[in-house]
């Protein structure tokens, strides 16, 4: 029997997690969600639990609310980077969660890593 889509989201979640917790080196997560309407990213420390910084195409100063496209994706990633640096961080691992490196969640990690963020 053939899976649902949301199935093998869930599996290919999952998976991608699993494994960066393997190869994270106590560094924080850079954890990215996209909607059909809007697309968000947090940096998350695993260790103490909490979110040290997020941003969202959701936020009026970004000026792209109510857009879901590349360039919405890549002005979050610029403004996850510059709040990443005002949080200390510099280093993140990208967990792209179920969803595939390609279009926007790829544009958001090009926009973090030329922002100064490695990951």
């Amino acid at each position: 029997m053939a899976n649902s889509k949301r199935d093998l989201f869930l599996k290919r979640r999952l998976r991608v997690r699993n494994k960066l917790r393997k190869v994270n080196a106590g560094r924080v997560r850079l954890s990215v969600h996209r909607s059909n309407k809007n697309i968000s990213v947090q940096l998350i420390d695993d260790v103490q639990g909490k979110t040290l910084a997020a941003a969202s195409s959701l936020e009026p100063a970004l000026g792209v609310v109510g857009k879901n496209n590349v360039e919405a994706a890549a002005k979050v990633g610029a403004a996850i980077a510059e709040r990443a640096k005002a949080a200390g961080v510099e280093e993140a691992y990208f967990d792209r969660g179920g969803f595939l490196f390609h279009g926007k969640v790829k544009a958001l990690a090009d926009a973090a890593r030329e922002g100064g963020l490695k990951i």
